[in-house]
C-alpha cells in the first residue's frame, strides 16, 4: 500500500508539474501538441508502472528512488533535469509566439520515435530487474549479457537519447529541440562515470565490455 501511494503521488505530481510547465508559457490550454504529448508520456508510465505494482514492485521502487549517490552523477542529474525543464517552457513560449514551426508529419514521425523508445525501455525493464535510477551496485546483482544487452552496454540510455529526441518536436519546436540537446553529452558523461563505477565494483563487467564494444549505438559508440 505504501508502494503504491507513492507511485501514485510521483504519477500525479508528474502529471501537474508537467502541464504547468507547457501551459503556463504557452498562455492558454489549447496547446494540441502539448496535450499529444502528455498522452504519449503518461499512458505508458501508468501502463509500466501499474505492470511493476503487480510484476515486480521491488523494481517499481527502486525506479521511484531519485537521490544519486556518486558526486558526479549529481551534477549530471541536475543540470540534466534544468534543461528538461526548460525545453518545456521554451516549448510553450514558442507555441505562444510562434518562433518556430514544425509540420505535422514531423510531429508524427517524432511521436512514433517517443514511443519505440518508451517500448525498448520497457524491455530494458524486463530484461534488467537490476535498473535503478542511480548509479549503483546492488547486493547479489550480476551481469545482464543478454537481449538488448548483447548488443550495447547500455541500452536504456538509447532508448533515452530517442526520448531526449522526440519530446521537443512533439511539442512542435525547433528552438525546444536545441535547448534539450546538450542532454545527450550529458547522458554520454554519465555513462562513463558509471562504466567506472561498474568495472570497478561489479564482478564480471570488465569481461562483459570486452564481449560487448559498444556502449549505446552499434558500430558508432
Amino acid at each position: 500500500m505504501k508502494l503504491l501511494l507513492k507511485t501514485l503521488v510521483a504519477f500525479l505530481c508528474g502529471l501537474l508539474i508537467t502541464g504547468t510547465m507547457l501551459f503556463v508559457p504557452a498562455g492558454t490550454l489549447v496547446y494540441r501538441r502539448a496535450w499529444l504529448f502528455m498522452a504519449l508520456l503518461f499512458i505508458p508510465i501508468f501502463i509500466m508502472g501499474v505492470v511493476l505494482l503487480i510484476m515486480n514492485p521491488e523494481l517499481l521502487r527502486k525506479r521511484l528512488e531519485m537521490k544519486e549517490r556518486e558526486k558526479e552523477q549529481k551534477g549530471v542529474v541536475a543540470l540534466s533535469g534544468f534543461l528538461l525543464v526548460a525545453s518545456f517552457i521554451v516549448a510553450g513560449l514558442d507555441y505562444r509566439f510562434e518562433w518556430s514551426y514544425v509540420s505535422n508529419t514531423i510531429v508524427i514521425i517524432a511521436s512514433v520515435v517517443l514511443l519505440m523508445g518508451y517500448a525498448l525501455y520497457g524491455e530494458v525493464l524486463r530484461e534488467n530487474v537490476y535498473l535503478s535510477r542511480v548509479v549503483e551496485v546492488q547486493e547479489g546483482q550480476h551481469v545482464i549479457d543478454t537481449g538488448l544487452y548483447g548488443i550495447v552496454r547500455h541500452p536504456m540510455y538509447f532508448a533515452v537519447t530517442l526520448l531526449y529526441l522526440a519530446i521537443p518536436l512533439v511539442l512542435g519546436s525547433w528552438w525546444a529541440l536545441l535547448v534539450m540537446s546538450p542532454c545527450i553529452l550529458l547522458l554520454v558523461a554519465r555513462i562513463r562515470n558509471e562504466e567506472q563505477v561498474l568495472h570497478q565494483r561489479l564482478s564480471g563487467y570488465t569481461d562483459y565490455m570486452n564481449r560487448v564494444r559498444y556502449r549505446m549505438i552499434p558500430w558508432v559508440w
